[in-house]
């Protein structure tokens, strides 16, 4: 069985709705936030964020388009398995964090950190699913210029936006997820 390109095509529009969803919830998230005190760092990096993610869904569509993309069968499949558990994993953190989440680092001063669900097992899930969907996405129609340039880029840009993120949370988070490994989960023994 072969998802058609039309199909791929359709995948990466409902991935943009979803994004343009995610900063409405983000959006109404913030002025709750605001509301109730907090602050806002890292605005710096925001917006070459916020263009990086939309350039990749742009990517994947022109290099299935101008480069002919086929369907790469197993690969393929194994890929649209990964994006999928990827979007699980992401709305399973935004379900965790509930009002707190959100696409910006807005932080409730005071506020205990979150250490329940995903939280437990990984620092930031969410920039994990995001680092599964920089390789998977591309290659459910076999875009791998996408997935190499994109998540080499998604490299560059977490380093900037973990440690602004982690600063902005501060000592009391800092300490609570000293033994948490930040994006990947270490094997239990």
């Amino acid at each position: 069985m072969v998802i058609p390109l039309g199909a791929y095509l359709a995948f990466l529009g409902a991935l943009g709705a979803e994004r343009i969803a995610e900063l409405i919830i983000s959006a109404r998230n913030a002025r709750w936030a605001f509301a109730q005190g907090a602050r806002e760092s890292g605005r710096g990096h925001y917006p070459v964020m916020a263009a990086f993610h939309t350039l990749f869904i742009l990517s994947c569509a022109a290099e299935a388009l101008i480069f002919r993309r086929t369907f790469p069968g197993h690969v393929g499949w194994i890929a649209l398995a990964g994006a999928l558990a990827a979007q699980a994993l992401r709305y399973w953190a935004v379900i965790t964090l509930g009002r707190r989440w959100n696409t910006r680092i807005i932080v409730l001063p005071g506020a205990a950190p979150v250490t329940s669900g995903p939280y437990r097992l990984i620092r930031h899930p969410n920039y994990l699913a995001v680092v599964i969907e920089m390789i998977c996405v591309p290659m459910i129609y076999g875009c791998w210029l996408t997935a190499i340039v994109f998540s080499a880029g998604n490299a560059a840009l977490l380093r900037v936006r973990i440690k602004a993120e982690e600063s902005a949370l501060g000592i009391t988070y800092g300490e609570t997820f000293s033994s948490v490994p930040r994006v990947l989960p270490r094997p239990r023994h």
